[in-house]
């Protein structure tokens, strides 16, 4: 999943951005309202985390424009915590939930998940297909009960599909939201991590659609 970090504050964007990081996202960022309105505006994200205070253009503006401009992603609001009008103007502009500052970042990254499954349509924080059990909270996948080792591109592409299950993912939008910008879009990667986990789950549960892309 492809998420953008919106927060001027840089200690706590390199704060959210290495966590997002560890709980394997790719997380792209930006420090003002303008740059985070461009890149959510020209973009694929699959969330956004979006701080109210921003300078050159203010978050509550930033999340108007988006959905002015048809962009649907979920988006998680950072508030100042005895600021309960910033709350109900998120609401109100679009935002699909809100954390107030400080907080703890399990709870950032918990909300965030949540976020995504309601998004994809999972109401559980378990996607199971098949004998294939996809666990969001621990970034951990079991085939038959059995734990399988994924490395971290190779469980990004997975989840991706999961939560997308029943639909044909294209192979540009998994290099899209699986991918900084700098990826080489012309590589066979994807092809590559497909192959190994169709060994490592000694299953078809990933179909090719010639032509198309991929489906669970």
């Amino acid at each position: 999943m492809r998420i953008l970090v919106v927060e001027d504050d840089r200690d706590l964007n390199r704060q959210l951005v290495s966590a997002l990081e560890e709980a394997s996202y790719v997380v792209d960022s930006a420090s003002d309202g303008e740059e985070g309105h461009f890149l959510g505006d020209t973009e694929p994200y699959d969330a956004v985390i979006l701080d109210v205070g921003l300078p050159e253009l203010d978050g509550i503006s930033v999340l108007e424009k988006w959905r002015r401009g048809g962009r649907s992603m979920p988006v998680l609001l950072l508030t100042a915590r005895d600021r309960w009008s910033d709350k109900v103007a998120g609401i109100d502009a679009g935002a699909d939930d809100y954390v107030a500052k400080p907080f703890h970042m399990e709870e950032v990254l918990a909300r965030l998940r949540a976020l995504i499954r309601r998004a994809a349509g999972h109401s559980s924080a378990e996607i199971e297909i098949g004998k294939v059990l996809l666990d969001t909270r621990q970034s951990r996948v079991f085939m038959d009960g059995t734990p399988v080792k994924l490395t971290s591109h190779e469980f990004r592409l997975l989840s991706y599909l999961m939560h997308h299950k029943g639909e044909i993912v294209s192979r540009t939008e998994l290099i899209e939201h699986l991918y900084d910008q700098d990826f080489d879009k012309d590589s066979n990667t994807i092809e590559v991590f497909v192959g190994r986990l169709r060994k490592k789950l000694h299953s078809d549960v990933i179909e090719t659609v010639r032509g198309l892309g991929y489906r669970v």
